[in-house]
């Protein structure tokens, strides 16, 4: 008879957070406001707000929009408020940056809104591997909401993790 393969994983009290699972849908948009701008670098008020009037922001319906201006122009704050409030009606989120960070303030948005109280006292693997573009951010983002409920915090997989913390006793 030969020994039963017991998969000691599954049997413990290890909880796996996969921020992979965690990924909204929706696309995500670089929006560069250089051709708004006299020559790539001058911002004319009156031109500038012409194309914000004009502009079918109906595009970005559900998409998540990151705000640059790729020339080395000096852009006022309020140039790009005035852009988010027109996405406001459209966009599920927008922010000032590349797409990494669009990427790591969407990440930051929805672990600030997790409730972890299911894991309080519990030992956590962070999954690492990821087939979607998860930042390194949310990772920092988690394991710090973490720290203060989890019994300790791993990173990688439960058969190869790293330890990264553990609750004093």
């Amino acid at each position: 008879m030969a020994d039963e393969i017991v998969n000691r994983v599954a049997q413990s009290k290890l909880v796996v957070i996969d921020l992979e699972d965690f990924y909204p849908q929706g696309k995500r948009v670089l929006f560069d406001i250089k051709d708004w701008l006299y020559e790539g670098f001058v911002l004319r008020e009156k031109e500038f707000r012409q194309h914000v009037k004009s502009y079918d922001w109906s595009q970005h319906q559900n998409q998540y929009v990151a705000l640059i201006c790729s020339t080395d122009a000096i852009v006022p704050a309020w140039a790009y408020m005035l852009i988010t409030i027109e996405l406001a009606s459209f966009s599920k989120k927008t922010i000032i940056g590349d797409l990494n960070a669009l990427e790591s303030s969407i990440y930051q948005h929805i672990i600030n809104g997790l409730d972890l109280g299911s894991y309080q006292d519990k030992p956590i693997i962070i999954k690492g591997c990821s087939n979607k573009p998860v930042p390194e951010n949310a990772y920092v983002f988690l394991s710090e909401k973490l720290k203060p409920i989890a019994k300790s915090i791993m990173y990688g997989e439960a058969c190869s993790s790293v330890p990264l913390f553990k609750k004093k006793k």
